[in-house]
């Protein structure tokens, strides 16, 4: 990613092999800037950004929608999940994975999860259910797959679900965050999940798991206040 400032003036390019995505506050810088790029390599405009490395962008007067719908598609097709019954959570209730029970598996589950990483980026709303089975990559085994594939119903039934930022925005900076007490049954750690808005729309969230035991509820939370903080500055 390259960023320029001029005066008051801002622009970026997202750069992915032979792929670059172009925006900024000004026009005419972005017009300059292709036009460079043109005389030097010859690049085809595609005007209007509606697809870039997965993600679906979908443009009206009140915002801008991101969202991986065909990344999901995809993903089910190749999974052989179409045809499955659709669920309306992404992990079931009070669900408990040991790193013991079951058949040992390797690259279909570590696949399946670098890819629910992936889609990640604008589905905030599978982050704790992937950071569950994350935990499981050195040694994952049946039932851990059969829990990933459960995330798959679920992005069956949501998959216009995604990110959106609206057009009249207050920048003003708002976090929230929770921590849930000594739920790792092997460590004894606690979870820290936070989300930042910039004003309605969601920039920045995270679930993981804390680097140390706390003694209490209360010290959890603290925790979790202090890493969103962290966040914020």
């Amino acid at each position: 990613m390259f960023t320029k400032r001029d005066g008051n003036d801002f622009t970026v390019i997202v750069a992915y092999v032979d792929d670059l995505l172009i925006s900024g506050s000004n026009r005419f810088i972005i017009s300059h800037i292709k036009s460079q790029l043109h005389q030097a390599f010859t690049i085809k405009d595609l005007g209007d950004l509606k697809f870039f490395l997965g993600i679906e962008v979908h443009r009206t007067s009140e915002g801008i929608l991101l969202n991986q719908r065909k990344y999901i598609l995809d993903l089910l097709r190749d999974t052989k999940m179409e045809n499955f019954k659709f669920s309306p959570f992404s992990l079931p209730k009070g669900l408990k994975l040991s790193t013991l029970v079951g058949g040992l598996l390797a690259e279909i589950y570590r696949r399946l999860i670098g890819k629910l990483l992936y889609l990640n980026m604008t589905r905030p709303d599978i982050s704790y259910s992937v950071h569950q089975l994350s935990q499981f990559l050195s040694a994952p085994r049946a039932p851990h797959f059969a829990a990933a594939l459960h995330v798959l119903k679920y992005l069956k039934v949501s998959l216009n679900t995604g990110l959106f930022y609206n057009s009249n925005i207050d920048f003003q900076l708002q976090a929230y965050s929770d921590a849930d007490w000594g739920t790792c049954a092997y460590s004894g750690k606690s979870l820290t999940g936070y989300c930042v808005f910039l004003g309605q729309s969601l920039i920045s969230w995270k679930t993981k798991k804390q680097k140390v035991t706390s003694k209490s509820s209360t010290e959890a939370e603290y925790r979790s206040m202090s890493q969103t903080t962290s966040e914020l500055v």
